[in-house]
């Protein structure tokens, strides 16, 4: 079977290394699911050399009951079928140590820290594109090669550098999880379903004869099953369930709760607590020294101001943006789409004013940072939520408790990473 021409072009285009194919060894990452193995079966039909790489993330026996979770064990055997089926080489890499110590551990501290985390980022930063692009380069690959939706191309002011940009199929973008990603990183990493659809990609699976053309998308957490997240921190940390007030922002002690693990930002459903006048109350904060939970009003969730740490910048050097305030688009939700906002660098870090506010920001969630909205939109980079404020005053108990990664963000202006 051969693929449309246009479709091998396309892959050409988005590996972009010079030199024949058969002579270019890819590496491409395989998960089990559908958009891996459509990569690693492009990339093969294109004439590249392919290795394919599953990584072991976890305890097989616990995931395999697991079918809407990734790198489990029935995603492992999927992605071998995949690999005899392309006739390409398949390893599997065992890093559950690495990914318990990364990831796991991180997230656990997160959530008492009284954050929102999300580990997907956490994992892409750590294990993903550092780890594993290390062993890719350990087998002589020009690249490693990705099923997430997001493009990347040579930089337009003539450098090496190549950029990230949104994909073709918004619907599918996946630019918000890949914010931490660094200069040599993006350099190293290739994006072949960038300027697909998902329907093209099941298409394709279809004609290679991939038996998973079929298997329904991951949707959950892999190491958190059925979005049980409270019952995991509680079994990394035994602590987490110590029981605190529920306290109104007017200082009312309204009730008592089993554990902020229990608890997120703007939350309002299962608080157990009432205002008295039949007002909904929302979670408004977490103070997790002391182990209480801050309810208020939903006027109280409003938010213009969000401070950032561990910033990773992509974007125009200094030169290039001026001083001041920079235009720019911000995504701090995964499924939202980019609103307008300011950027700013201080001593202190970054800070993001949004043009028209939001509800309930929580401290823990990406803010990703872009030159425009919708599709083919440059990627600045982001950063992780510390704080927020409505009038650009902060100070709260979440700036200096949050456990942090670090990255290569250097010092608190803008830079090229």
């Amino acid at each position: 079977m051969r693929l449309d021409e246009d479709i091998l072009q396309v892959v050409h285009e988005s590996v972009g290394v010079p030199g024949p194919a058969n002579a270019t060894r890819i590496v491409a990452a395989m998960s089990g699911g559908v958009d891996s193995s459509v990569v690693a079966g492009l990339l093969k039909h294109a004439g590249y050399d392919v290795i394919g790489v599953t990584l072991q993330l976890y305890d097989h026996g616990q995931a395999i009951q697991r079918k809407q979770a990734c790198c489990a064990g029935q995603d492992i055997h999927d992605a071998r079928r995949v690999a005899a089926t392309l006739d390409i080489p398949h390893y599997v890499l065992d890093f559950e140590s690495r990914f318990k110590s990364a990831v796991i551990e991180n997230f656990a501290d997160s959530y008492l820290a009284g954050e929102t985390p999300i580990p997907c980022v956490t994992c892409n930063q750590t294990v993903k594109f550092a780890d594993l692009l290390s062993r890719a380069q350990d087998l002589g690959a020009a690249a490693l090669a990705t099923g997430h939706y997001i493009r990347s191309q040579k930089a337009e002011d003539g450098s090496c550098d190549r950029e990230l940009l949104t994909p073709a199929d918004m619907s599918r973008d996946q630019s918000y999880f890949l914010f931490a990603t660094t200069q040599a990183q993006v350099d190293f990493l290739r994006f072949p379903l960038g300027g697909l659809t998902k329907t093209d990609t099941r298409r394709l699976a279809t004609q290679m004869n991939l038996a998973i053309a079929e298997k329904p998308d991951s949707q959950d957490i892999c190491f958190v099953p059925q979005g049980g997240y409270a019952r995991v921190i509680e079994r990394l940390r035994p602590d987490a369930a110590a029981p605190g007030d529920i306290v109104h922002l007017d200082g009312r002690i309204l009730g008592r709760h089993d554990g902020i693990v229990n608890f997120t930002i703007g939350q309002r459903r299962g608080l157990g607590v009432g205002d008295g006048d039949g007002s909904p109350l929302y979670v408004v904060a977490l103070d997790a020294p002391a182990k209480t939970v801050i309810v208020g009003p939903r006027s109280a969730l409003l938010c213009r101001y969000i401070r950032l740490r561990d910033v990773n910048w992509l974007g125009p050097s200094n030169d290039e943006c001026g001083d001041g305030e920079l235009p720019v688009f911000v995504k701090i939700r995964s499924t939202r789409p980019a609103v307008g906002a300011r950027l700013r660098f201080d001593p202190a870090g970054a800070v993001v004013i949004l043009d028209d506010g939001d509800f309930g920001v929580s401290p823990g969630q990406a803010c990703v940072i872009y030159d425009g909205p919708g599709a083919g939109a440059r990627v600045f980079g982001g950063g992780f939520i510390a704080e927020t404020s409505i009038d650009g005053t902060f100070g709260s108990m979440h700036a200096d408790s949050a456990p942090t990664m670090p990255l290569t963000a250097g010092d608190p202006v803008i830079h090229r990473i």
